[in-house]
Parts: C-alpha cells; structure tokens; sequence
C-alpha cells in the first residue's frame, strides 16, 4: 500500500507523491511514484512519461507524511454549533 507525502527538495517547490515503504535510516535515495506539484500540475524538470523519481537523501530538506483516508475519518475537529 502506497504512502501519499510532500517532499521538500532543497531549492526546489515542494512535490506530491507516493512511496511504496518508509525509507530506512540507512538508505541513500528515496524512490518515489507519480511525482507532480501539490495543485496536480506536471513539474517542468521531468518527462510526461516519468512516474517513478530517484532522490538523493542530500537534497531532501524534510517529508511531511498525509494522512490516509481511514485517517481523516477518525480525527475529530473543532465543531461549532
């Protein structure tokens, strides 16, 4: 089961995708599927056929994790009645 996270490539705008496992703290490069801008939009530095995405660890400035659907349902908000 895939992961949705936002990757924070350092000088570059964040970017929405998938990862199939959380990488390991011993790893070099994180592998990423179906890498676009947050809005959905193509990112410009890539091929339209790419769907996969090497990353070296050294340019990752940090990832921010989204919760899964089952997640969203649980968290219980602010209600104003």
């Amino acid at each position: 089961m895939s992961t949705t996270i936002i990757l924070h490539i350092a000088n570059e705008e964040p970017i929405l995708c998938e990862i199939e496992q959380m990488p390991e703290p011993t790893d070099q490069i994180v592998t990423v599927n179906n890498p676009r801008r947050r809005d959905g939009k193509d990112l410009h530095y890539l091929e339209d056929e790419v769907t996969t995405m090497i990353v070296p660890w050294h340019r990752v400035n940090f990832v921010e994790i989204m919760p899964s659907a089952a997640e969203m349902e649980e968290v219980i908000t602010f209600v104003r009645e």
